[in-house]
């Protein structure tokens, strides 16, 4: 029976997994990100060389035992990165392999037919569309001086940036400048912005993205309005891609929302912007959120590229190792 390993690395950590053609999961391997553009080339090959070393050790094989190994992964957006990642990639030795942007991963993982939009919104944001013909375009992906407005990090700079002004009372009154400072483990605003601005700190931790969500849930209206404004910007990069890719071949097209911030997340006040912005382009869509982890859209991918079936018992095999990656990672 086939084997198939997939290699998702994106910009915090590297997974790889081995299946079967029945998509049973015999090994799986975790390590550092894999975005060439933010830590290299060497470093990225070496995470990726060790979550499959780790995955091959787990499942009992060796590189010459796969039959396929499909690399998704963060910062593969250009032909210029496609040629530097394939420099590195050639070293592993493996025979048949293909590889593709991690968009591409979340994609395959909410749409069958691999047809659609994909949204990408963990650390960073990312908007990727396919049509029937295979031709792909890519809104985004390259940071804040590039157009993107959106993603974990950005967001944990906003809200940090929200407390600073509601606290100065340059915006309306809000418990982020309770929950921010108590957070980062200050008694109060004055006292982080002092310790702050002592040290110079340019930075600060996207797990503020939390705080942000946590606020919303309470009802919090400038939150409220922060995470509102990222679902519309979001909304506006599906619409570029639907405007830049023009007809999909299908009536209704899937958005599939990938990334921590949509599926860990799930806040209804981003969803609901998200879906008003979309409205706008008056076109036919559904949004889908996949229970899948994207190293398994991977593993999809690599069964199209050997012709494999992959129809719903597989996915559904696929989608119950959700939990098990997230509480190992």
């Amino acid at each position: 029976m086939a084997l198939i390993m997939g290699v998702d690395g994106g910009g915090s950590k590297t997974y790889a997994v081995i299946t079967d053609a029945e998509g049973n999961l015999l090994g799986e391997g975790l390590a550092g990100g894999a975005n060439y553009q933010k830590i290299g080339l060497d470093r990225a090959m070496d995470h990726i060389s060790t979550a499959m070393k780790h995955a091959l050790e787990q499942a009992g094989l060796q590189y010459a035992d796969l039959d396929f190994v499909q690399y998704t992964l963060a910062g593969a957006d250009r032909e210029a990165d496609m040629i530097r990642l394939e420099s590195g990639l050639k070293k592993i030795p493996v025979t048949s392999w293909n590889l593709a942007c991690d968009t591409m991963a979340g994609l395959r993982a909410g749409s069958p037919d691999n047809v659609g939009i994909v949204l990408v919104c963990g650390s960073g944001t990312n908007a990727f569309g396919r049509n029937r013909d295979g031709q792909v375009v890519q809104t985004g992906g390259f940071g804040y001086l590039y157009g993107d407005y959106a993603g974990g990090n950005h967001m944990a700079i906003e809200t940090f940036r929200a407390a600073v002004r509601s606290w100065e009372q340059r915006d309306i009154p809000s418990i982020l400048t309770e929950r921010v400072p108590s957070y980062l483990g200050y008694s109060s605003m004055e006292a982080l912005l002092n310790d702050y601005l002592d040290r110079q700190v340019r930075t600060v931790p996207s797990e503020l993205t939390i705080v942000l969500h946590e606020a919303v849930q309470d009802g919090d209206a400038l939150s409220i309005r922060l995470l509102s404004e990222v679902g519309h910007e979001l909304g506006n990069a599906a619409r570029s891609v639907m405007r830049r890719i023009g007809s999909f071949g299908v009536d209704n097209i899937p958005i599939v929302l990938i990334g921590s911030i949509f599926q860990r997340g799930k806040s209804s006040c981003l969803l609901q912007s998200l879906e008003e912005t979309l409205r706008e382009e008056h076109t036919d869509f559904t949004i889908e959120i996949p229970e899948m982890e994207p190293v398994f859209g991977a593993v999809l991918m690599g069964m199209d590229q050997l012709q494999l079936p992959a129809g719903p018992q597989i996915t559904e095999r696929l989608n119950s190792y959700r939990r098990e990656i997230i509480v190992e990672s």
